[in-house]
């Protein structure tokens, strides 16, 4: 059997902290934390309380993830993170890449001075956190482009449907191709094609707003969402792209075959029933630009 002192040796010798925190959020004691390439010995902390060490709002946070341990009587699983900006004391502007740990809470079956009881076990998972955030970026980006795909162009606008329907807060879309792109990618090769796909995607890039939404949608089809715009907007918008696109890719003209884009916007309607009608609609209008002879607009 093991004894006290042999328990308290297997508890110091724990990798990651555990702490035993009151309710009130007071440090009553901490083991482990021997995994020195993200811990430091924290025994100075017993005897004093989140709120002396951490500032308001994220001492609130701990405070709330206590208590719903206490009453859940569960274990609960939370991720947060912690960066100077969060400790009393130190600069606001904090590290460039705040620590990101997993808390691991169960309440206690017993009190220590007269107040309930957690056990909170805190990993280190910053790595898994910035990989993690590595493969959401990868399966959100086009590889050519480096723009959002349409996995999360659909994401966006189903969020823009979903604020419509609450608040009736306006999104609209533009979706274009490139005119004649095959003649150059037949003269001057598909690399060169590439680099008209890449150029266009970055001058759509310098006329978006922050919170507008680019996507590749397939091949040298591209959707712009714009939340929070009207159609007169989104026009001069789609003009002033029409004409960006038509300077910077004269240089690619083959006699005079000159890429150009065919647009096709349109806004969300009272008659939607989901945002898959407003990419209906643009597409529809996209194909109305490019029978009436390309490089043109067309709003529907």
């Amino acid at each position: 059997m093991i004894n006290i002192e042999q328990m308290a040796i297997i508890l110091d010798a724990l990798p990651d902290p555990a702490f035993i925190l009151s309710r009130s959020g007071k440090y009553v004691a901490i083991f482990g934390g021997q995994d020195k390439r993200y811990y430091h010995d924290g025994s100075n902390l017993v005897g004093r309380y989140i709120a002396d060490l951490i500032k308001p709002e994220k001492a609130n946070w701990f405070l709330t993830q206590i208590e719903k341990a206490i009453v859940s009587q569960k274990l609960e699983i939370a991720e947060y993170e912690l960066s100077s900006r969060d400790v009393k004391g130190l600069p606001d502007e904090g590290p460039e890449a705040p620590i990101w740990f997993e808390g691991r809470i169960q309440a206690l079956s017993f009190e220590i001075d007269n107040e309930a009881v957690v056990l909170w076990v805190a990993s280190n998972i910053s790595e898994r956190h910035q990989l993690e955030i590595k493969l959401r970026e990868l399966s959100d980006t086009d590889q050519l482009t480096g723009l959002f795909n349409r996995r999360k162009l659909e994401q966006e606008l189903k969020q823009h449907f979903d604020t419509y329907t609450r608040y009736a807060t306006p999104t609209s879309l533009l979706m274009f191709d490139l005119d004649n792109l095959k003649s150059v990618n037949d003269n001057l090769g598909h690399a060169a094609g590439d680099e008209v796909i890449k150029m266009v995607a970055n001058l759509c890039l310098t006329v978006i707003r922050k919170n507008d939404c680019i996507c590749r949608f397939g091949g040298d089809e591209f959707i712009i969402a714009l939340p929070n715009t009207l159609l007169p907007d989104t026009l001069q918008l789609a003009q002033r792209l029409q004409t960006l696109v038509r300077a910077a890719l004269s240089q690619y003209a083959i006699g005079d075959t000159q890429v150009t884009v065919s647009i096709g916007a349109t806004t969300i309607s009272k008659a939607d029933h989901s945002y898959e009608e407003m990419i209906k609609r643009a597409d529809l209008a996209l194909y109305q630009a490019k029978n009436e002879g390309k490089d043109r607009i067309i709003v529907i």
